[in-house]
């Protein structure tokens, strides 16, 4: 049986799901949490999988008793991520429900009886609103925020000082653009610390100072050797809203892209240096196997919510927007290829394929271009409207304003997978996502929704390091300081 230490202050995650801030807090202090509490089996089978160390309560929060799993020991720490979906605006109209927004009151159950050191709460940023609902199940706009205020009194009466603000994930280096609200309450007399920011916008002063990191991007935590099939080749064509929202996106990052770039495929596994660059900077080492390949890609996304001019997506150089519970991602790559030379083969250029031959002409200038259909009597086609169908022959092409010519000769798209949004998430690439403690295999859906609903790790990181500074450590087995 484990010893237990009752000198060594412990740390609990409360609704702990897949272990997003549980890997955050090990991340700053080289531990594992000691107690780990969750209602739902895959949730605690995986946090059991990768925290191995931790003693995991199967069981809703308010059937625990704070006191008789403390055992004794003092609470540096309790962590917070109540179900925030009763709360969130990805809900919509749908009706609410009290006993889920409910659920982080028992953050006062526990300051009451063991009263943690430094409480922090996370959630979606409209939990300000909490308030009474109506009978139809609908938030009360007349009490807008009356829960939230009691909810925030009831810590202070504990002896907590308690502050709350939002915070982005992509700061803290997650490649998530992911905002959270946060709340920190403290009971031993020590000032609340707001993490500084340690990455932001490449444009930045900082930045350009070299005093902060640039953003981490969605073009770096992508598989680049996964296979992009052809939209046109497939056994079932795409829908219709579908290739609507491809055709857009290509005219926004492909069409208008000043620089597309090459994307390099190595053959020592994902990660390191496999990713892209600009044309405007040299070429990586050359091997004896193609590595390189010509293409402009970006990430489609697939929410229900109308955006301007219906256009759904965003550029892989930036951090990848909010992960949902549902794989609503796409990675969308359009193959571009010179506009002459004779070197198209079949439906388009494979991201295996070596590069074709680059000339001493200026390949990034402006795009500014229309998909050129190159037979009937059409002269080109609508972007508004969903891409025509492919033939055998090269009929689709880019005409730029100046300089080299080059024709898209293939559209390839597949779903981020799992992996590639933990990734994004801000986990550590050796996170194990796709089974559990006993080996059980995990189906793809299953892993998303668990990433879905996680805490970007360096959320937690950044904040227990700014506010229990006397339990961190300076290196961990997770070595992301990226």
């Amino acid at each position: 049986m484990k010893q237990l230490d009752l000198f060594r202050e412990i740390i609990v995650d409360n609704f702990a799901g897949g272990g997003g801030a549980s890997t955050g807090i090990e991340m700053a202090t080289g531990l594992n949490v000691d107690i780990a509490i969750n209602h739902d089996p895959a949730a605690i089978a995986m946090h059991k999988a990768n925290h191995p160390d931790t003693e995991h309560y199967l069981e809703s929060v308010w059937d625990i008793d704070p006191v008789e799993v403390v055992k004794g020991r003092k609470v540096g720490l309790c962590w917070f991520s109540p179900d925030c979906t009763h709360f969130s605006k990805a809900k919509g109209g749908k009706p609410k429900k009290k006993e889920i927004r409910g659920l982080a009151w028992v953050a006062v159950r526990w300051a009451a009886t063991v009263k943690p050191r430094v409480i922090i709460l996370e959630n979606v940023e409209e939990f300000k609103t909490w308030g009474p609902l109506l009978e139809n199940g609908q938030p009360d706009p007349n009490k807008k925020g009356k829960t939230f205020n009691s909810f925030v009194k009831a810590l202070k009466r504990q002896g907590y000082e308690v502050k709350f603000k939002e915070l982005k994930a992509c700061d803290y280096g997650a490649p998530t653009t992911r905002k959270r609200f946060f709340m920190i309450a403290r009971c031993d007399g020590k000032p609340i610390v707001w993490p500084k920011a340690t990455h932001g916008e490449s444009d930045e002063v900082n930045v350009q100072l070299g005093l902060k990191k640039p953003y981490r991007t969605a073009g770096e935590i992508i598989d680049w050797s996964l296979d992009c099939p052809s939209i046109f080749t497939r056994k079932r064509p795409l829908a219709e809203n579908t290739m609507r929202r491809i055709a857009r996106g290509i005219q926004k990052f492909v069409l208008e892209n000043p620089s597309p770039f090459i994307v390099r495929i190595g053959q020592t596994g994902y990660g390191g240096d496999r990713l892209q660059y600009t044309l405007d900077q040299p070429l990586t080492t050359i091997v004896t196997k193609a590595e390189h390949c010509l293409v402009t890609p970006f990430i489609s996304t697939y929410y229900t919510e109308t955006t301007k001019n219906g256009m759904r997506g965003q550029s892989t150089e930036e951090p990848l927007h909010t992960i949902s519970t549902a794989n609503r991602f796409g990675l969308v790559a359009a193959f571009l290829a010179k506009n002459y030379g004779g070197n198209y083969k079949g439906p388009g250029i494979n991201l295996n394929e070596p590069l074709h031959t680059i000339t001493v002409k200026d390949h990034h200038s402006l795009v500014q271009a229309f998909l050129l259909k190159y037979y009937g009597s059409d002269t080109g086609q609508s972007l508004n409207d969903p891409l025509h169908t492919i033939t055998t022959k090269d009929r689709f092409g880019l005409v730029t304003l100046k300089g080299q010519d080059y024709k898209i000769v293939d559209i390839g798209m597949r779903m981020l997978q799992p992996r590639e949004l933990f990734n994004a998430q801000g986990f550590p690439s050796d996170y194990i996502i796709d089974k559990d403690f006993e080996g059980k295999i995990y189906p793809k859906t299953a892993q998303v929704a668990r990433v879905g609903n996680s805490v970007p790790p360096p959320f937690a990181e950044a904040l227990v390091r700014a506010n229990l500074p006397e339990m961190c450590v300076g290196n961990t087995r997770y070595a992301v300081g990226v």
